[in-house]
């Protein structure tokens, strides 16, 4: 499928590039990756994102042109979908307007859609797949492209500490470093930038943290309330299921963000003895092995309960 979405490159000329709803590095590094090459290539090119650009993000090339919005009238050659894992997580119906709908897709059990379905499970991001595509195109990385597929890979391996952190992700990175990169420029809009909202948010947060399962299991949460009162938005909680995780014992961390009355966004990490990407499609969400999700309906105490019961078999198995 590589060849093919090479050659759907080559043959379109007005594109539309967009990926998941809530987009972290990968989903709006790859879709600004891509649509920046595209330009360069004297193509249109349009990205889209339903939820825009996070503030972290605002660094990256050309996410001061994403757009939320499609007019119903516009039509593409071209539709790459990337790092969706399922169609409806773009929020946006792409089918009617292009001729080519193309799937870009590292996760595993990604939804077979369209007429492209170009997916690699051992990729460690999708922009790494996107390299191979503008390296097929004999496309000569601009700085600005390098930025974005660096940015992506250094987001979807955790700084090179998660196990999709493979051989290719080490060389595509070197390569964009050779391209221009600044890690330490990158490394400073992505992790030293913090609003003091968010310190305010992680410090309630943190008053949540329980561990079960004789510590082999931890847990946090912030609700709607803790938001409020340190006046930060949703995005601003991105991450902290990386404190539970770090905790020595710990092999699978759940972290819960209240999104309305009765829901939450469950997001869980695991240290590799248990895959919370099935647990995930289980309970309606996906996921990688290692890192996944899913929206939970009910109140934070059901919701923990759940989840707490669902988890602790797999630990006693994995042990």
């Amino acid at each position: 499928m590589l060849n093919k979405t090479i050659q759907a490159v080559r043959d379109g000329q007005k594109f539309l590039v967009l990926a998941h709803e809530a987009p972290d590095g990968d989903a709006l590094g790859s879709t600004l990756a891509l649509v920046n090459a595209l330009r360069e290539m004297g193509k249109q090119a349009t990205a889209f994102n339903a939820d825009g650009v996070p503030e972290k993000l605002k660094f990256l090339p050309g996410s001061d042109q994403v757009v939320s919005r499609i007019d119903s009238s516009e039509f593409f050659d071209t539709v790459f979908v990337l790092d969706a894992g399922e169609l409806r997580r773009v929020r946006l119906d792409v089918r009617p307007i292009c001729t080519t709908l193309v799937n870009v897709d590292h996760h595993p059990f990604s939804e077979d859609f369209g007429d492209i379905y170009y997916v690699d499970t051992e990729a460690s991001a999708t922009a790494a797949m996107l390299y191979r595509v503008l390296k097929g195109l004999n496309y000569s990385f601009s700085t600005a492209v390098a930025l974005c597929i660096y940015t992506a890979i250094i987001s979807d391996t955790g700084s090179f500490r998660y196990s999709s952190a493979n051989s290719e992700a080490f060389a595509v990175a070197g390569e964009m470093v050779a391209a221009g990169v600044d890690p330490w420029l990158v490394a400073g809009e992505l992790y030293e930038s913090q609003e003091v909202e968010r310190l305010q948010l992680l410090g309630l947060a943190l008053t949540t943290l329980k561990v079960f399962a004789g510590g082999q299991c931890a847990t946090m949460y912030v609700t709607e309330q803790m938001f409020a009162e340190v006046g930060a938005i949703a995005e601003l909680a991105d991450s902290f299921v990386n404190y539970p995780r770090s905790i020595n014992g710990v092999e699978v961390a759940m972290f819960l963000r209240q999104t309305s009355t009765t829901s939450f966004k469950l997001s869980m990490r695991s240290k590799g003895t248990v895959d919370v990407g099935a647990l995930a499609r289980e309970l309606g969400g996906g996921g990688h092995h290692n890192a996944a999700g899913a929206e939970m309906i009910g109140t934070i105490d059901e919701v923990l309960q759940t989840t707490i019961e669902r988890i602790e078999p797999l630990l006693t198995v994995a042990v």
